[in-house]
């Protein structure tokens, strides 16, 4: 089967959650600077949410400019990531307005944990759909990155109860990481 209406659906799916985050932002009460205070940790949360829905964004379409057809797992297997990615606007709000409060920072690292998780899946149920010998395959090598920031979302679940700036800032540095481009699959695709 071919790749488009997956791609499509994706696109779309992605989408939908950037504007569920951004109609979450409340108007200030006031009509002063001070009036922004208050809305600086919504707003962060959001900015970061943001970076991590695009950075699955374009990492799901450089993995689908890689591959060649879908089957039925790849389908669920892309769901299942949609999914996870689909409950970041809820604990986005959740930790803006809880002020970096425990339980909403331990959920938010769930749902990143989770993600990258569903995505490990897809590349790996991907990966046995075109071989080991691939473009994917070849693309991927070890996927290092995406296990360290695996570990990363983990010790953040488990500093939010302890040292919840720690916490936070695991998070935010684990999206900093994947900011900067992952080449790979351009590399191989064009070679």
């Amino acid at each position: 089967m071919g790749k488009g209406r997956i791609e499509a659906f994706s696109d779309g799916v992605i989408a939908i959650i950037i504007t569920i985050m951004v109609l979450e932002l409340r108007v200030p009460e006031g009509f002063d600077l001070a009036a922004l205070k208050p809305l600086i940790p919504v707003f962060l949360a959001y900015v970061l949410s943001f970076i991590y829905v695009g950075i699955y964004w374009n990492n799901h379409h450089h993995l689908f400019h890689a591959v060649q057809k879908v089957s039925g797992g790849v389908l669920w297997a892309n769901l299942h990531l949609l999914f996870w990615l689909s409950l970041l606007p809820a604990v986005t709000h959740w930790v803006g307005e809880a002020h970096l409060s425990a339980w909403p920072l331990a959920c938010y690292g769930i749902v990143l944990f989770m993600s990258a998780i569903a995505y490990f899946i897809l590349t790996q149920t991907l990966m046995r759909n075109h071989g080991e010998n691939s473009t994917l395959a070849k693309a991927l090598g070890n996927d290092f990155k995406g296990k360290v920031s695996v570990v990363i979302y983990l010790l953040g679940v488990s500093l939010a109860f302890v040292a919840p700036w720690i916490s936070a800032l695991l998070y935010a540095s684990a999206a900093a990481w994947w900011l900067v481009p992952d080449r790979r699959i351009e590399h191989v695709v064009e070679s």
